[in-house]
């Protein structure tokens, strides 16, 4: 057995945080498992009476077809909830999931909720049990409304269906993901009804201070439902090079910092993350697995860099920039893309996703984008990025 079929010893957590930057984990680190390794910490999620780990890991990445180490890796750890949909890995994300399962057998361990692309009953319904064929199991812990936009589809047609199928044991949590620019109006919504168990929405360093999306996490919070950080280290890398590097002022690396801050708010019971490598793995379970809060130093700089880059970040808030456009384009799809290739080195998905965009959509050459760019409240020069999505993605 390879040192990394058997996973790291203490000594070599300490090895790996002074790699990652991520300082001593012998500070305050979680429980260990039967076989000594330390257990990243956990929370309750909302109302349904588990506790899931801080860290959960990610399926839009692409995960090996027979046994993926990297999943190993983090359920050893204590990382035990796999973030599926069907869409992610060019659609083999629950089938290697299942792969991995069916080699280690441990699927009574491991927590999976994956994602209906279809948001009215009948879909859902449906694409629950094209999931459950997809990763040979007869159930799902949660089953989300993937990407939802419009709250007319929680319905009490949908909360109805939601019930059917936990009766029947398909599934044992429901809820939705939301990264569109209408979030608050989207948690707000969640929070008027007792069928939502959890809500997974966008969240990074850049919405802290954010006084409308603070009341309605609150307002989820107060409700019980569960609440899950995604997509956490926003587009923090330049489109074009024109942003300054995250200045560690400490042992954490941004990326960590970025982590620590959203595990620092207790009304967020986890942070998703895709994690493609087996050391973007370990980098984020040493921060995990490390109580110690940032220092003073590393919040105001975490603050310091995210107002000095603001300005290069989308919040897919269509509804403000795309109607002073005229062209039907799809300006907060295509800029999420763009970071994909850009901030999160994925080109091959960047480009796979961005051809499924209606052709009208894809078709942005020459379109005056100064209307938009005038409308960011956030000084976003949407012209110049779209620009650039159109030399990387097409």
């Amino acid at each position: 057995m390879s040192k990394n079929d058997k996973g790291l010893n203490r000594r070599e957590l300490l090895g790996l945080s002074a790699a990652a930057g991520a300082g001593a984990l012998l500070t305050g680190v979680g429980r260990a498992d039967a076989a000594g390794a330390p257990q990243v910490p956990r929370r309750p999620l909302g109302k349904t009476g588990k506790k899931i780990p801080i860290l959960l890991f990610g399926g839009a990445v692409r995960l090996d077809s027979t046994f993926d180490h990297k999943l190993a890796e983090a359920v050893r750890y204590g990382v035990n909830y796999f973030d599926a949909a069907r869409r992610y890995g060019g659609g083999r994300c629950e089938a290697n999931i299942a792969a991995y399962l069916k080699r280690a057998k441990n699927r009574n361990r491991i927590w999976i909720t994956s994602k209906s692309p279809y948001h009215e009953p009948a879909g859902f319904e449906r694409a629950l049990h094209t999931t459950l064929s997809q990763l040979h199991t007869s159930y799902v812990d949660m089953y989300f409304l993937h990407a939802l936009h419009d709250k007319s589809y929680l319905s009490s047609n949908m909360a109805k269906m939601a019930y059917k199928l936990k009766r029947a044991g398909k599934m044992r949590h429901v809820g939705f993901s939301c990264h569109h620019g209408n979030v608050v109006d989207m948690l707000n919504e969640a929070a008027k009804h007792s069928w939502i168990d959890a809500v997974m929405f966008r969240y990074n360093f850049r919405n802290y201070g954010d006084k409308a999306l603070n009341k309605a996490m609150d307002a989820c919070h107060k409700r019980g439902i569960g609440l899950i950080a995604m997509k956490t280290q926003s587009s923090s890398v330049s489109f074009a090079g024109r942003v300054n590097k995250f200045k560690q002022t400490g042992k954490w690396t941004k990326h960590q910092a970025v982590l620590k801050a959203v595990w620092a708010d207790p009304r967020l019971s986890a942070s998703v993350s895709a994690m493609s490598t087996i050391g973007q793995v370990r980098q984020n379970i040493a921060a995990a697995l490390n109580r110690s809060k940032l220092s003073a130093a590393e919040t105001t700089e975490l603050q310091r860099y995210a107002a000095a880059t603001r300005h290069t970040a989308c919040d897919g808030c269509d509804h403000i920039c795309n109607p002073r456009v005229n062209a039907p384009v799809q300006i907060g799809d295509t800029l999420r893309l763009l970071m994909y290739h850009d901030s999160y080195g994925e080109p091959a998905k960047a480009r796979a996703l961005f051809n499924e965009l209606p052709a009208a959509g894809r078709n942005f050459a020459g379109v005056d984008f100064s209307g938009a760019s005038a409308a960011c409240p956030h000084g976003v020069d949407v012209g110049a990025l779209m620009k650039r999505a159109g030399e990387v993605l097409t």
